[in-house]
């Protein structure tokens, strides 16, 4: 099975034309024919399965035999994180955090933060290339970049926890965790003492990911994986 993703449908369309991107793909380096089968999301939960009826570079068109729509988790993850600078590495969580099961992700501006920007249409495409290798139906939101001071304002309804690297008594994630969960990931130097002290005082509870100092990409996919892991339990 082989996935492709156009956000312009829903679970009552009977044909669905494809963007020009994805077309071209189909058409050109796949070469389907027309009459094979095909697998469309939405990017929102739900696939459409169907039969190419046109096989056009710029606008493939599927007739809609069957929608599937993808079971609901019992639990949600939102992780708040400085993205690295190295863009590949950050891009690298970004795919694997997609594989695993990730619901939200946005990317935190802190005090040590070496990458200031951040190339959003490619690390959305990043996102979607994901999804479709990982045969998922929901696309993750990403949002924009936001200061740590800016988000700490927000109407957040998740546990809020923060993972750092400070001596203090922390929860282990896998204790703390439960069905909606915010979890903050700061950069390569850490929050700093004033972040982590207003994260405090916002009711982030400060976590453990593992008892060796992780990098940030690698704690936001442990992170990731451990509450993915509950959720199997």
């Amino acid at each position: 099975m082989q996935l492709f993703y156009e956000p312009n449908f829903d679970s009552s369309a009977t044909s669905i034309s494809i963007n020009a991107m994805e077309s071209r793909h189909i058409s050109k380096v796949l070469r389907k024919a027309i009459g094979e089968e095909i697998y469309v999301t939405n990017g929102l939960g739900i696939c459409a399965e169907g039969i190419l009826i046109s096989n056009h570079p710029k606008e493939c068109k599927v007739e809609v035999k069957t929608i599937i729509e993808e079971k609901k988790p019992n639990f949600r993850l939102h992780i708040a994180i400085a993205p690295t600078k190295a863009n590949d590495r950050f891009e690298w969580f970004l795919e694997k955090a997609t594989e695993i099961g990730i619901d939200e992700i946005t990317p935190l501006l802190c005090d040590h933060s070496e990458r200031r920007r951040i190339k959003a249409e490619r690390y959305e495409k990043v996102l979607q290339a994901a999804m479709k290798q990982s045969l998922k139906y929901t696309l993750p939101i990403l949002n924009p970049m936001v200061s740590f001071s800016d988000f700490m304002e927000m109407d957040v309804k998740s546990k809020k926890m923060i993972a750092h690297c400070e001596d203090e008594k922390k929860e282990k994630l896998f204790e703390a965790a439960n069905r909606d969960n915010l979890i903050l990931i700061g950069p390569e130097g850490d929050f700093s003492i004033d972040e982590i002290k207003k994260a405090l005082k916002y009711q982030f509870i400060p976590i453990s990911l593992s008892e060796a100092r992780l990098r940030t990409e690698t704690a936001g996919i442990v992170a990731c994986h451990t509450v993915n892991l509950i959720r199997s339990i």
